[in-house]
C-alpha cells in the first residue's frame, strides 16, 4: 500500500481524519491476478498433490513454483486449459476467519511448502474458491472466478531438480 501526499501539503497531525483515493483499475487487476494464481494452485494441487514452493505477482502477471519432477510445454498448455476451464465455471470466492487452532487441524489450508503466516496471526483469513481451492491467505481476491478473465501460461521453467515454475498473464477486462 502506498500513501502519497500532496507534495505542497504539510503532514497531517496524528489523529487527523484524511481522505484516501484508491487506484481501482490497478487494485482490480491485482485481485484478478491473485485469484488466477489461486486457481493455478488449485488445479496443480488437485491433479499433482503438490504445494507451492514460491511465487510472485505484479498487476496482470505472476508465477508459482511447484516441486514437480518435470516441466514441459505440454504441462504448461494443460495448466492453461485447466485454469481457464475452472475460471469459466464462475466459482464463488468466499472469505472466512478461522481460529488458528482449528486451521492447524486441516493441513490442506496451508498450500505453501512452509507455513509463512506469523504465529501471532489468529484467526486466519481463509479464501475458498468453492470446490477448487481453500487456503489461508491475506490477499485481495475477486468475488467469482468469472471476474478473472482469460489466463495465459506465458512461460514454463525448470528452476532445479524439483522446482518448476509456471508464469501466467491475465487478460485485460474492464473493472466492474
Amino acid at each position: 500500500v502506498w500513501h502519497r501526499l500532496d507534495p505542497d501539503a504539510p503532514l497531517p497531525a496524528p489523529g487527523t481524519d484524511v481522505q484516501g483515493l484508491l487506484d481501482w483499475e490497478r487494485r482490480h487487476l491485482l485481485m484478478r491476478t491473485h485469484t488466477a494464481l489461486h486457481v493455478l494452485c488449485g488445479v496443480i494441487y488437485a491433479d499433482h498433490g503438490v504445494a507451492v514452493t514460491g511465487g510472485n505477482m505484479q498487476p496482470g502477471e505472476g508465477r508459482l513454483d511447484f516441486p514437480l519432477e518435470a516441466m514441459s510445454v505440454e504441462l504448461g498448455a494443460w495448466a492453461q486449459r485447466r485454469v481457464n476451464d475452472e475460471i469459466a465455471r464462475a466459482r464463488e470466492v468466499l472469505v472466512a476467519f478461522v481460529p488458528r487452532r482449528q486451521a492447524a487441524a486441516d493441513p490442506a489450508l496451508i498450500r505453501t511448502k512452509a507455513d509463512l503466516i506469523p504465529a501471532a496471526v489468529d484467526p486466519l483469513r481463509v479464501i475458498d474458491i468453492v470446490g477448487l481451492d481453500k487456503q489461508a491467505d491475506g490477499g485481495t481476491h475477486v468475488a467469482s472466478t468469472a471476474e478473472v478473465g482469460h489466463v495465459a501460461v506465458v512461460k514454463t521453467e525448470s528452476k532445479g531438480k524439483a522446482n518448476k515454475r509456471i508464469r501466467i498473464a491475465v487478460g485485460q477486462v474492464p473493472p466492474p
